[in-house]
């Protein structure tokens, strides 16, 4: 699927800016829906459907025959998986069809406290890969904690384009379409809507930013596709804290980049997290971010530096960084402008395409060497 998502958006990114004169590119999916799909037919790749309800099911091994089938038909040499969904469907298949496999981690353990089936069958597609990426070296020590070879992993990190210079907003069209006054300080949480992202917490800490300050707006930005239950929870709970008047979910939106441009500060309250592409997307902008310390969060943000890590579920901790930070905004540019340059020291897409391109060649070249000694042999 091809949902609003961060690994979503990394594999567009990737998609994209892979070297066609290298790479014969294919897309296969488990179901051909979602916003960024335009995105993949604007490229003019081929997209295969391999629609599935379950993982577990008969249908599974089917669609997974089909698979496997297409790949010899097409004479395809390498398959890279993007996500749990598609490493669990997908490796198994292309190691059946004799193609070099890699699957990709980009959360730190976000199913073990879920169905510990799920995290079972990640790591048994990670063994059957040839190799794993992993895009934070959070990601990398989890799946080491689960058994997963070290030499077997390889850490490529989310990448992002800065498009040009930090962008200085004279006018706010967003903020006058939403009704929210240039003015007023403007904090955003920016993420896909589940229970994992701790929305929760941040709402809480929202109640004691505003006995503060009470002029502050804030905005949920994101949708809840994959938990439909989850942001009308938000919605509930922000009426039942008396914030209702402060706080705006506006659902998803696909003017993020310019949004990010009228707001003074971006907040990530996750319980678990690879690599977050709206930290990217936040510092990339120029915004001052504060992020709970786990998973790779603290692989992006300094502490002190270009921002502030706090911990997990800790709504006081969170609004006394808040309050910090909208008390001091020259604290708040020095951190922005510290992420920008960060960003672009060690976070861009050229970056990560070019070596995820040098993985595949490496296998690919692995790969002939040993046919070519099995021949001679």
């Amino acid at each position: 699927m091809f949902a609003v998502g961060g690994t979503e958006r990394q594999f567009v990114y990737l998609a994209k800016g892979l070297d066609k004169s290298r790479f014969d590119v294919r897309v296969g999916c488990l179901s051909k829906e979602g916003d960024f799909l335009k995105d993949i037919e604007a490229m003019k790749l081929p997209v295969a459907e391999y629609p599935i309800r379950s993982l577990y099911s008969p249908r599974m091994l089917q669609r997974q025959w089909s698979f496997a089938r297409d790949l010899r038909r097409q004479d395809i040499h390498l398959v890279h998986a993007y996500g749990f969904y598609p490493n669990v469907f997908s490796v198994p298949a292309a190691r059946l069809a004799g193609c070099i496999t890699i699957a990709s981690v980009r959360d730190t353990g976000v199913f073990t406290s879920q169905i510990k089936l799920k995290t079972l069958s990640q790591k048994l597609a990670c063994h059957l890969a040839d190799r794993v990426i992993a895009n934070s070296s959070a990601v990398r020590d989890w799946l080491v904690s689960l058994g997963v070879n070290d030499n077997h992993i390889d850490v490529i990190p989310n990448g992002i384009d800065l498009n040009g210079r930090r962008a200085k907003v004279e006018d706010f069209p967003i903020r006058r379409k939403l009704g929210i006054d240039p003015r007023v300080p403007l904090i955003a949480v920016v993420s896909r809507l589940n229970p994992g992202k701790g929305v929760e917490y941040f709402l809480k800490a929202v109640v004691m930013v505003r006995q503060q300050l009470p002029g502050v707006r804030f905005l949920v930005v994101g949708g809840s596709y994959f938990d439909p239950a989850y942001k009308p929870s938000l919605e509930v709970l922000a009426k039942d804290l008396n914030i209702a008047d402060s706080v705006l979910f506006t659902g998803e939106r696909n003017d993020v980049q310019q949004l990010l441009r009228e707001v003074n500060l971006s907040v990530l309250p996750s319980l678990s997290e690879g690599m977050s592409n709206t930290l990217l997307e936040s510092m990339a902008a120029g915004l001052p971010v504060i992020a709970t310390n786990v998973g790779g969060n603290p692989e992006i943000v300094q502490d002190g530096k270009t921002g502030l890590l706090v911990p997990a579920r800790d709504p006081e901790a969170l609004s006394d960084a808040m309050l910090r930070i909208l008390r001091s905004p020259e604290m708040g540019e020095q951190f922005g402008q510290a992420g920008y340059e960060r960003v672009g020291r060690h976070f861009s897409i050229t970056a990560t395409v070019r070596k995820t391109e040098d993985l595949y060649s490496m296998l690919l070249e692995q790969r002939m060497w040993r046919h070519a000694r099995m021949v001679r042999a």
